[in-house]
């Protein structure tokens, strides 16, 4: 049987106002997301990253069916370390995909 991780989301809040006018951005409250399998990004795919976004994919994420959180440009850890989302989560449909997970996000390194 396939079993994922669980990966935590670190959703990004605007808090108070910097001297120039601008939002400061904090981290919120760790939101875990279980079940999510994590997987190598194939070279393909990495040059196709590369030549879309200018970013470096390392993991794709295979989320869960049912999970509603935003994915986009969200900031997760898992393995220890920080990572970041980017481009738009690939989705498909439910019902006709017949394991448990249906939407695919690729990561890249956070430092």
């Amino acid at each position: 049987m396939i079993k994922g991780i669980t990966v935590s989301i670190i959703p990004q809040m605007k808090g108070e106002k910097d001297p120039f006018g601008r939002g400061i951005i904090t981290d919120g409250n760790l939101i875990e997301v279980k079940n999510v399998l994590v997987a190598p990004t194939s070279a393909d795919e990495k040059l196709d990253a590369l030549n879309l976004y200018g970013k470096h994919a390392v993991y794709t994420l295979a989320i869960p069916k049912g999970d509603d959180h935003d994915w986009i440009d969200q900031k997760v850890e898992f393995f220890g370390k920080i990572w970041r989302t980017f481009g738009i989560p690939l989705e498909g449909i439910e019902g006709n995909i017949p394991l448990n997970w249906n939407k695919k996000v690729t990561v890249e390194r956070y430092e």
